[in-house]
């Protein structure tokens, strides 16, 4: 199996009119797998009925959003972590700083060791 790439045209950001462009590949997505698909994925290789599966699935994600709004690193072994991020005006003081500063709020993904080791070892074709 490969990772499949189209190649695009792209322009130099924040250069009027473009500036200077190149060419540049990008992944093409080949369709979803939805929570339903992956439950009956999982259901087909262990002993778990599907109610049961989606039953954890969806307490994982109340979980996980319970505890980033209180600051936690969510830890999912080999699949990545997911922690906040914050990008915030800066101010001369620390004392100028409060929660008005802040601009947006994002969750940041990190691969675990089988997403990276997918990653290393990925082979690429080109699609048209």
């Amino acid at each position: 199996m490969s990772i499949k790439y189209k190649v695009i045209e792209r322009g130099e950001p924040g250069v009027v009119g473009g500036g200077v462009k190149k060419f540049y590949a990008t992944p093409v997505q080949d369709g979803e797998l939805s929570l339903d698909e992956l439950t009956t994925a999982i259901e087909k290789s262990c002993t778990v009925n599907g109610a049961d599966i989606r039953a954890v699935l969806y307490a994982m994600v109340d979980e996980a959003v319970a505890n980033l709004a209180d600051g936690r690193i969510i830890r999912f072994g080999d699949l990545g972590s997911l922690r906040i991020s914050l990008s915030s005006e800066g101010k001369a003081t620390s004392e100028e700083v409060n929660a008005n500063c802040i601009k947006t709020a994002s969750v940041i993904f990190t691969p675990g060791s089988k997403i990276k080791n997918m990653l290393a070892t990925a082979k690429y074709s080109k699609v048209q």
